[in-house]
């Protein structure tokens, strides 16, 4: 297997992906697929980093719209990606991977409080560090979450994997004339407002030049093709 082009990434997986068609919950066949491409990162000397979304079991924003407030919907899309995380570090440990759980809201029960210091030290060590609860705080995105945890750990890229296989002119669902981008900078996507991660994601990973690979998970070596340099995907820088 080539060496990898990247030393530090921070994956980002959409809870949805995680459900596979099961559209909620957990597909555990797809999960393990996922654990063992992670797995041979770690074993190719790859720091990873990793941010689930919570969308197979609450999206803040869209499922409390107009009957529970704001924030608390929010908080509650937190939990569910602490829970996303419990389930993928528990999967990681069955296959040998030492794993640790980080969260940005103290839940001393459940992973360790997230500190700068104590993430690379685990990363240096050798372990996937799970990043739970967002941002810690509610009307931020996990986008944002990822992308604030990257600049924090100084990933060298970020791996956006999504239902999707890279970003498109539109939606691909709705318009057969959608043209798929193998590149795109971040003013472009900001200009047109291309959906890629929310606005603050994607203007934050601007200023800290950070790049985004989209690609989609369904095929989780994709991972692996985008560490070994492969066009994969969508490029955004």
């Amino acid at each position: 297997m080539a060496a990898s082009k990247y030393k530090r990434i921070l994956l980002k997986i959409s809870g949805e992906a995680l459900a596979g068609e099961n559209r909620t919950g957990f597909d555990f066949k797809v999960m393990g697929e996922v654990c063992d491409v992670i797995k041979r990162c770690v074993e190719q000397g790859v720091e990873v980093g990793v941010v689930i979304g919570g969308g197979n079991f609450w999206r803040g924003v869209k499922n409390g719209e107009g009957y529970i407030e704001r924030t608390r919907a929010d908080r509650m899309g937190m939990l569910a990606t602490v829970m996303n995380c419990l389930a993928v570090c528990d999967v990681l440990e069955q296959k040998g991977v030492p794993a640790r759980v980080m969260t940005a809201l103290e839940m001393p029960a459940f992973g360790e409080h997230y500190t700068h210091e104590r993430a690379m030290k685990h990363l240096s060590g050798g372990k996937v560090v799970l990043f739970g609860g967002g941002t810690g705080h509610p009307y931020f995105s996990t986008d944002t979450g990822t992308v604030l945890r990257a600049a924090e750990i100084n990933a060298d890229v970020i791996l956006l994997a999504k239902n999707i296989d890279g970003v498109y002119s539109a939606d691909p669902a709705k318009d057969p004339g959608a043209v798929r981008y193998d590149e795109i900078t971040y003013a472009e996507v900001l200009a047109n407002r291309l959906g890629v991660m929310d606005l603050t994601a994607t203007s934050l990973a601007m200023d800290n030049h950070i790049p985004v690979y989209v690609f989609a998970l369904k095929d989780p070596e994709n991972i692996l093709r985008v560490l070994q340099g492969e066009s994969v995907g969508t490029l955004v820088h």
